[in-house]
C-alpha cells in the first residue's frame, strides 16, 4: 500500500491522518511553514493564498487530503536557488508591504496573475473595451486584502515584475 503524499515546494509529505485538516493547518502544524497566514479563516482575506499547480487558492478552504498528487507552492517556495522571484524583488523596491501580514498571500496571488497573463487567461475586465492594465491587476488581485492600504505600491510591484520578467 503506497502512502498518500502531498508535494509542497518540491518535497513530498505524508498526508495527515485526520481528513478534516485544512491545507493551512497542515502547513503550520505538520510542515512548519508559516508564510501563509491565518487571517479570516473563511477565504475572504487572501492572507493564506498559495499556489496549487500554479493557480492561486486559499489554503484555509482546502482540505489537505483533497490535494493528493497536486503541487503546492507557498511563499517559501517562490524563490529559486536563493534568488528572489522578480515579484519579491519588486515588493521590496516598491515598499509594497507595511505590516507584512498579507504579503505572502499578495505575492503568491501576484505570481498566479503573472502566469495568467503569460497564458492569456482572461479576467472579467478583459471583456470591457476600455480596461487598463491596472484595472486588470486590481481585478485579479481582488481576493487579497491589505489592511494597511498598500494597494498602489502592490500594483506598481506587479507592473515592475511583469516588465522585468518579460525582459529576462
Amino acid at each position: 500500500m503506497s502512502m498518500a503524499v502531498l508535494t509542497i515546494n518540491g518535497q513530498d509529505y505524508a498526508l495527515p491522518d485526520d481528513p478534516r485538516t485544512t491545507l493551512l493547518d497542515f502547513l503550520h502544524q505538520h510542515v512548519k511553514l508559516f508564510g501563509a497566514k491565518k487571517g479570516c479563516d473563511h477565504g475572504q482575506c487572501g492572507a493564506c493564498t498559495v499556489l496549487i499547480d500554479g493557480e492561486r487558492m486559499n489554503a484555509c478552504l482546502l482540505l489537505a487530503f483533497q490535494l493528493e498528487g497536486k503541487a503546492v507552492t507557498t511563499i517559501e517556495g517562490i524563490a529559486r536557488d536563493e534568488e528572489l522571484h522578480p515579484l519579491q524583488k519588486a515588493f521590496v523596491s516598491c515598499d509594497a508591504f507595511q505590516c507584512g501580514y498579507c504579503t505572502s498571500g499578495q505575492i503568491c496571488s501576484g505570481v498566479a496573475l503573472m502566469n495568467e497573463l503569460e497564458q492569456n487567461t482572461p479576467s472579467t475586465v478583459w471583456f470591457e473595451s476600455d480596461y487598463t492594465d491596472n484595472e486588470d491587476i486590481k481585478e485579479r488581485m481582488s481576493g487579497n486584502l491589505c489592511r494597511c492600504g498598500a494597494y498602489a505600491n502592490i500594483i506598481d510591484a506587479v507592473n515592475i515584475a511583469r516588465n522585468d520578467k518579460g525582459a529576462s
